[in-house]
């Protein structure tokens, strides 16, 4: 693979699962929906087998809800899909708790070496959001748990007027960085830990190689090395931690001097 941070000028990053840690954000909620269940239903159990059922349900909810709806508010992306989970488990739907979840996104925590990582990276790179949110939505990341790290463009689902993976929403990224920034599609990396939505969409645009920051994640669908059999993703580097490749990229420039 070869990966060469210096090779690079702009890089595009996935939020929620990348910088923001919103497995965590939203499992509580998710549970206290379960724990409407009768007293000793499996499903409203705090255990790592319902937190990944949980997880992943809102993760195969908000891919069919975001395809049949690319225009819809983020916001209420997310109150249908806590609607349809409380028709996965059988339980009836608070309405006010169901709109507070379709709220909660800025309020979803950045993970601890986000914030540190982005400015050091922000010393090398010109730095773009792609993101499946609405405007408002991410204003309240940017100014809450993202405080401190500088964009350079931000483009998200409303302004683009679809979800990923629709390949627009990619391409959209190569225009702009393009016209308003004379970076070219070759000059442009993804940063993302989603491997089956962007980095698969990221091959099969003709990207170069991302780098995937393998967060755990409950709501992981095949694995790395089912993907890379089936020439799904290539992947040009991979961390734990954005830190990790905030630490890399430092090295990599440091040794140019």
């Amino acid at each position: 693979m070869g990966f060469n941070p210096t090779e690079f000028k702009g890089l595009f990053f996935d939020i929620y699962a990348t910088l923001i840690d919103w497995e965590s954000a939203i499992y509580p909620q998710l549970l206290r929906l379960a724990q409407s269940l009768p007293t000793g239903h499996a499903r409203r159990a705090d255990n790592a087998e319902n937190r990944k059922w949980l997880i992943r349900a809102f993760a195969a909810n908000e891919r069919v809800v975001e395809h049949d709806n690319p225009t819809l508010p983020y916001p209420q992306i997310l109150e249908e899909v806590y609607s349809r989970i409380g028709t996965d488990l059988g339980v009836q739907v608070d309405e006010a708790d169901k709109v507070a979840f379709g709220r909660s996104i800025g309020d979803w925590p950045a993970f601890p070496d986000t914030v540190k990582a982005m400015q050091v990276l922000a010393k090398h790179y010109k730095l773009f959001v792609l993101s499946n949110v609405d405007n408002a939505s991410f204003d309240r990341t940017r100014t809450g748990p993202l405080k401190g790290v500088d964009w350079d463009g931000i483009y998200t689902a409303e302004q683009i007027g679809s979800y990923k993976p629709n390949p627009n929403n990619y391409n959209y990224v190569v225009t702009r960085l393009h016209e308003d920034f004379g970076i070219e599609k070759d000059q442009i990396l993804l940063v993302a830990q989603s491997l089956d939505l962007d980095h698969a969409s990221a091959k099969a645009l003709g990207f170069e190689p991302g780098v995937w920051i393998a967060r755990s994640n409950a709501a992981m669908g095949e694995s790395r090395e089912e993907l890379e059999s089936k020439g799904l993703i290539e992947l040009g580097a991979e961390f734990s931690t954005l830190g990790e490749m905030a630490e890399a990229v430092e090295r990599a420039f440091s040794g140019q001097n």
